[in-house]
């Protein structure tokens, strides 16, 4: 190549970093960042959860949103999450009253969590020792019937756990209010009122005394 003509695209490419220095140096605004070869790799969609985006080409919208996170798989749960077999309904009463099992131990830490979710959530109807006398169910149509009632006392833990979860009569479901873990020890705590000495007649014994008893009631009729 011409020697010339080397050193002429020599000076050239000299100028032209010369005066790229100066033109990207010079900033008319202060708050620009001047010219941006690749303004994916600076300024990549930012996504909030939650929320769709509306799709926009030349201005425009296009019909099509963004979703900055999916459906989950059908049948995923979140972690930690335990399911709650047991439907609102007479077959799941019925079902709960011997298949649900209170995973949780009685020892003092969750009868003394237990009593404190009752005093934020039960004991304005129920009252301080679960007799149906708190303030709020004084003023009911139909107070509250005391945990120590005859057709309450032997109330399974299956049983009251789907009370407190779908709610029965003016008591409405407390779900929303408090979580499955909390609500097994308010079953512990309530538990505790009906059988304060730590005496509780299974279900299944009271029912079989009832019916030994039957055979001699009809022995003194006869």
């Amino acid at each position: 190549m011409n020697k010339k003509i080397t050193k002429v695209i020599s000076l050239m490419a000299v100028f032209g970093c010369v005066a790229i220095a100066f033109t990207s140096c010079g900033k008319h605004d202060a708050n620009s960042p001047g010219v941006e070869f690749m303004p994916d790799m600076y300024r990549s969609p930012s996504l909030e959860s939650n929320m769709a985006y509306v799709k926009i080409e030349n201005g425009k919208e296009t019909g099509d949103t963004m979703q900055a996170n999916r459906m989950p798989v059908a049948g995923t749960i979140p972690r930690g999450f335990m399911p709650y077999a047991f439907p609102d309904s007479p077959e799941g009463n019925e079902a709960a009253k011997t298949g649900a099992k209170n995973p949780l131990q009685k020892n003092e830490k969750n009868l003394k969590d237990g009593e404190v979710l009752y005093g934020k959530f039960c004991v304005h109807c129920h009252g301080a020792t679960g007799m149906g006398d708190g303030a709020v169910g004084l003023k009911l149509p139909g107070a509250p019937p005391a945990y120590t009632a005859p057709d309450k006392i032997n109330m399974t833990e299956g049983e009251l756990f789907q009370i407190i979860t779908y709610g029965k009569g003016l008591m409405g479901p407390h779900a929303p209010l408090v979580n499955q873990e909390e609500r097994w020890k308010l079953v512990l705590y309530v538990q505790k009122l009906q059988h304060p000495n730590g005496v509780a007649a299974p279900a299944a014994a009271a029912d079989s005394t009832a019916t030994a008893a039957a055979p001699k009631e009809e022995a003194k009729k006869k």
